[in-house]
């Protein structure tokens, strides 16, 4: 189904996460240290990353730093023993797709992967949104708008796809880290306006992308 890579330093961990990843059919890669996940990140394709924050040497943030200067968008589920707001909340700066706090359930972490790993498409679905002057590329995590195209993280990609299904309407804060983020709260964060803001440094200042002041954004049609 898909290959999914386990980065913690503890082999228990590895080994129980390994044996449960198998028997729900997909391929298993392990690494104990950031430095090993970099490299193997570098050599082969990889659908999904469940990354441990706190290793000895470089922590799970390091991983998300390299991924994000290389333009990496694997899609990351950080495990955490930290129970802090602010690492959760740094983790998914950084570019995670989800973070679940240890000791985790494994049910529960088995159904975060397959919502992450998806499946293959229904034929009666587009490849490509459109909206806006932009044109998403479903499979490719592309974005096209006014002859320029980029590769998107998979948190710049979700927003940029949430804003394109709901085009002319307002989407609140509250909803976009919701839906974008999955948060049920505030984190008294600046996450959805980092974003947006790199959405519109790689797309253009003309990405048709509106600030609603102290309500949200809107991408609207010309």
């Amino acid at each position: 189904m898909a290959t999914v890579m386990v980065v913690d330093d503890e082999e228990r961990i590895r080994g129980l996460l390994a044996k449960s990843l198998s028997s729900e059919g997909h391929s298993v890669v392990t690494a104990a240290t950031a430095n090993a996940a970099i490299d193997r990140l570098g050599s082969g394709a990889i659908d999904l990353v469940l990354l441990d924050l706190v290793m000895p040497g470089d922590s799970g943030l390091a991983v998300l730093r390299e991924m994000s200067d290389r333009q990496d968008t694997t899609p990351v589920i950080v495990l955490s023993g930290v129970t802090e707001v602010g690492v959760r909340v740094q983790a998914l700066e950084h570019g995670a797709v989800d973070v679940v706090a240890k000791p985790f359930s494994l049910t529960e972490l088995l159904a975060r992967v397959r919502r992450n790993v998806g499946g293959a498409r229904p034929v009666t679905q587009e490849r490509f949104l459109q909206a806006g002057g932009v044109r998403l590329d479903l499979d490719r995590r592309r974005a096209t708008f006014a002859g320029t195209g980029v590769a998107l993280t998979e948190r710049e990609f979700t927003l940029l796809a949430h804003l394109m299904r709901r085009k002319g309407q307002v989407c609140r804060r509250e909803e976009l880290l919701h839906d974008v983020w999955g948060l049920d709260f505030d984190p008294g964060s600046n996450v959805v306006e980092v974003c947006v803001g790199r959405l519109r440094s790689k797309l253009g200042q003309g990405l048709p992308v509106e600030t609603v002041r102290r309500v949200g954004y809107c991408l609207y049609e010309d």
